[in-house]
């Protein structure tokens, strides 16, 4: 073999190697960041859920003893997880049902729908803080608008964020204001959806029902999957909104498990407590994922699918 016949490949060889350490280069400050604030907090959050640490101290090895008491004698972790229970499997349904009927009467090709669809989108998108401190005026015992709406139909008063058995319900009516994330992403879902499925089914005389029945919803499974998911994850940490509006209170009604692992982190100094509820909720959720990704080759369908 010649010289000449090596040193184009020597030459190609030499490149890659400057092109792979060029692609690390600018790869690193963005693994330094994964390592640093997402690999290695998990890392030390998992450690410290065997401690007991106040922040002050240097920890001190506990074993299981958090998780032991975390089912034996903290009366307030069934508390917050049936509270967070009740956000989740109540409020991700309706904001699901409540962004898909919004993406269906937003997928008409009429004159003005972009304004309509930027109006709705824009609250899923307004700060978490500005958010909260709307709906507090919206839910004021004596001058919010949710009383005057329901003084028009002779309903009312209500103290919203006062009474504990409608704190929940309250929260659940709130997060409907922000679905509008999730209907940007059934929008791009029913657009995907091919004409002449649509086409076929008015041939076989098939009406509106039918036609969403049919054909829209089988075809919308994958991304009802991914809403579902996504939702359930976000639902079970509902944080924010209870710390401003009610701090978990009236009577404990909005204690969610976050909030609660809150205070255990930052107000009762109890960061490998806090640690360990951290790691309860990730297996929680885990397998809520498992059993969602378990179930869905029964309902979730595809194109190609539904064409054999």
């Amino acid at each position: 073999m010649t010289a000449a016949a090596v040193h184009p490949r020597a030459v190609t060889k030499r490149l890659a190697r400057h092109e792979m350490a060029a692609a690390y280069t600018m790869l690193a400050p963005w693994i330094g960041g994964i390592i640093l604030f997402v690999v290695g907090p998990v890392i030390a959050s998992f450690v410290l859920a065997f401690t007991d640490w106040d922040l002050l101290n240097p920890p001190q090895f506990v074993g299981l003893g958090n998780f032991r008491e975390m089912l034996k004698s903290d009366v307030y972790i069934p508390k917050s997880l049936g509270n967070t229970a009740f956000y989740t499997f109540l409020g991700v349904p309706l904001q699901l049902a409540t962004a898909l009927g919004m993406a269906v009467l937003l997928n008409q090709n009429l004159a003005g729908i972009r304004f309509y669809r930027t109006a709705f989108y824009v609250p899923s998108v307004t700060p978490a803080v500005a958010n909260a401190i709307l709906w507090i005026l919206i839910y004021n015992p004596e001058f919010g608008i949710a009383n005057y709406v329901l003084g028009v139909f002779g309903l009312g008063p209500v103290r919203w964020l006062a009474d504990s058995t409608v704190a929940k319900p309250a929260f659940i009516i709130m997060s409907l204001w922000g679905v509008g994330g999730t209907m940007v992403i059934y929008l791009a879902g029913l657009q995907g959806i091919p004409d002449y499925l649509y086409e076929a089914a008015d041939i076989d005389g098939a009406g509106p029902l039918q036609r969403f029945r049919n054909v829209t919803l089988p075809l919308l499974t994958p991304t009802i999957f991914f809403t579902t998911i996504m939702g359930i994850i976000g639902s079970f940490q509902v944080f924010s909104a209870a710390y401003i509006m009610t701090n978990g209170g009236p009577n404990n009604a909005t204690l969610f498990y976050v909030l609660y692992l809150y205070r255990n982190a930052f107000q009762y100094l109890r960061m490998g407590y806090a640690s360990s509820m951290a790691w309860v909720l990730f297996v929680i959720i885990a397998l809520f994922t498992y059993l969602q990704f378990a179930a869905s080759g029964r309902w979730v369908y595809y194109e190609g699918e539904l064409r054999s």
